[in-house]
């Protein structure tokens, strides 16, 4: 209970009200595609149950994709200016084109202020944060993405809507 409450804690990026009665927390790894199938998963999950939930996304970037960390930091510079969730969305669908030039014509294209989302990169700002959420899944037994958490329990097939769904709803009726 106490390692389920520190995921759903903090600043991570989240949808839904923090009170909300089904809390839901994936990791994921930008360049991972079943991540990829777990992003549609959740952008169908925020349309049909949009405040009826809270959604928090953590970082997993897995080491032997060459460009997920950075994709990972670079999120996290996104979120500082309030375009995560755009960001997440472009990075997925650009999962081929995820090296630092690529990031830096996404953050433009989002209209971020890409010279403090350069400065973010430059100074590996958001990298300890990255490092932190990694350790976060370690500890509760994540060993591939995405893994998704409702209620503290592990869904085990977060890229099917309809399995997710049928948690969602039995969550939300007991």
């Amino acid at each position: 209970d106490e390692s389920w409450q520190a995921l759903a804690q903090g600043e991570a990026p989240a949808f839904g009200p923090r009170d909300a009665r089904v809390t839901i927390v994936e990791f994921s790894d930008f360049q991972c595609p079943y991540c990829a199938q777990a992003s549609e998963t959740v952008k169908r999950i925020r349309q049909r149950y949009g405040d009826k939930i809270h959604f928090v996304f953590r970082q997993f970037p897995l080491s032997f994709h060459q460009n997920a960390h950075i994709s990972a930091e670079a999120s996290l510079a996104a979120h500082a200016q309030g375009k995560f969730w755009q960001f997440h969305d472009k990075l997925f669908a650009n999962q081929q084109k995820l090296d630092r030039p690529a990031l830096e014509g996404y953050a433009k294209e989002l209209g971020l202020n890409v010279a403090d989302f350069k400065k973010a990169l430059d100074n590996k700002t958001y990298a300890p944060t990255v490092d932190a959420e990694l350790k976060l899944g370690e500890e509760v037994a994540v060993d591939g993405t995405p893994t998704m958490f409702l209620n503290g329990k592990r869904v085990s097939n977060p890229t099917d809507i309809a399995e997710v769904s049928k948690a969602i709803d039995d969550a939300l009726k007991g």
